[in-house]
């Protein structure tokens, strides 16, 4: 049962979509006798800097025809379909001839290689390069080519089938992962790729609100955006995302606008968190996801553009999103964050500006290293985060037992006395202050959600939730 795998066909400027030159290779494979029993899409490393906006890689697990012929037949519809004009895409293909009669998802007898498991799980969290997915896909017999240009951002990624990384990635995800969603996709005509979409955004949001939350990020309710239509200039028309294939196809089916020319549905693992790792303030790698915990130590900034920056020092007490992992007893005071939500990310900036210097939380992300003029800087892009524990009190000035006026400083380290009645105090109190925030996840909303990040209304998350529609 082979698995054909492709990636990196795609153009941020001259458009094109992964998804859909697989979508075509699978037409071809049927026309010559063969059965796609499943189509993966494969979110990889959103930090990637090279990647076209959602770094998908889909793999097609195929019956009916041998390793030779299909990889035969995916080099032809990827030259025929791949944005290979491009000097930044350069695509690859993958094709695993397994020999194992069994299904990938069987837990008993996966045929799929646990190098190649791990090799997938790697391409959710790190950057990682041709010649190591070269030498894999040689060490378990595996066929693949470079298709087109080298393509690369730069000199030193100008390597032949680039894509091979993310096609190699996505032959190993089914034993890599165990958490999916599915995606509905429709694509329009190929001669109307770069014109305005046609869509009735009214039936899209009408087909949401029966859908959800089975079906989810479909629209952005609080700006009125209809999310499941991108921008760019490919040839999708618009995705339906959730957690029942039959429910996205329902609402997909729904949806009023310009001519459907064809249209398939994925099994996914965009919004799983896949990408996110336990980490520990003070031990993160540049371009990667974490999920950490840590103490607010600083109020919160709003700067330039926009966005909202605040300090987070590792915690030794808090507890991890989902997996019950406490604080490092070797988490060190002087370890600091700066994590920031930026200007897209809309109202959630709200929740992060009502921060308060001493809460306790966990936050999800991405981690960035950039150097500015004091030396490197560590940055967390903020996707979701929970409240652990609130600071629910400040220091305020005493007031007079007698006449109710607030107290005078007596002198330093002397307290605190009423200058009309003479009555005194030892210090300071501790006075309670409202808080716009409660314990539980925030998120990004709809529109400025990643692909591969989990949404609050899936479920299984460690404490209340405050979900975004």
């Amino acid at each position: 049962m082979p698995i054909v795998a492709v990636d990196d066909t795609d153009s941020r400027e001259r458009g094109m979509c992964t998804t859909y030159v697989a979508t075509r290779i699978a037409e071809r494979l049927a026309d010559a006798g063969g059965r796609v029993r499943r189509r993966l899409l494969v979110r990889l490393n959103p930090a990637v800097k090279h990647k076209t906006r959602g770094n998908a890689a889909v793999a097609l697990h195929v019956s009916g025809v041998d390793a030779g012929g299909a990889e035969a037949v995916a080099v032809e519809a990827v030259e025929e379909f791949a944005a290979a004009s491009d000097p930044r895409t350069s695509p690859g293909v993958v094709v695993a001839g397994l020999d194992a009669a069994g299904d990938p998802f069987d837990a008993t007898g996966s045929p799929i290689p646990e190098a190649v498991a791990a090799f997938a799980r790697r391409a959710l969290r790190e950057r990682l390069s041709v010649a190591e997915a070269v030498g894999l896909a040689d060490e378990h017999g595996f066929r693949h080519a470079a298709v087109g240009p080298a393509g690369g951002a730069d000199a030193t990624e100008a390597v032949a089938g680039r894509g091979r990384i993310g096609a190699l990635a996505a032959v190993g995800a089914t034993a890599a992962f165990d958490d999916w969603t599915f995606e509905r996709i429709a694509y329009r005509e190929l001669d109307r790729c770069g014109t305005p979409r046609e869509v009735g955004v009214e039936s899209v949001f009408a087909a949401a609100e029966e859908g959800y939350p089975t079906v989810w990020d479909t629209v952005d309710r609080e700006t009125g955006a209809a999310v499941c239509v991108p921008n760019a200039p490919g040839p999708i028309l618009y995705g339906i995302r959730g957690d029942d294939a039959d429910a996205c196809r329902a609402v997909a089916a729904a949806v009023d606008g310009e001519r459907v020319d064809r249209a398939a549905t994925f099994l996914t693992n965009q919004g799983t968190d896949a990408h996110l790792a336990p980490g520990r303030i003070g031990d993160l790698r540049d371009g990667a996801g974490y999920r950490v915990v840590g103490v607010v130590a600083s109020a919160t900034e709003t700067k330039r553009g926009g966005h909202v920056h605040v300090e987070v020092a590792g915690d030794r007490g808090a507890v991890g999103a989902g997996s019950g992992e406490a604080g490092s007893g070797e988490e060190s005071d002087a370890d600091r964050l700066r994590a920031v939500a930026f200007a897209p990310t809309g109202r959630f900036r709200d929740r992060v500006r009502a921060l308060r210097p001493g809460d306790r939380v966990t936050l999800c992300g991405e981690h960035e290293v950039r150097d500015d003029a004091d030396g490197p800087e560590s940055t967390l892009k903020l996707e979701k985060f929970a409240v652990r524990d609130l600071v629910r009190t400040a220091p305020a000035v005493p007031a007079c037992p007698e006449c109710g006026r607030s107290m005078s400083s007596a002198g330093r380290d002397q307290g605190y006395r009423c200058r009309d009645c003479g009555t005194s105090a030892p210090g300071k109190i501790e006075e309670p202050i409202e808080r716009d925030l409660e314990a539980g996840w925030y998120e990004v909303p709809p529109s400025a959600r990643r692909h591969v990040a989990k949404p609050l209304v899936r479920g299984g998350f460690d404490a209340p939730t405050h979900p975004e529609r």
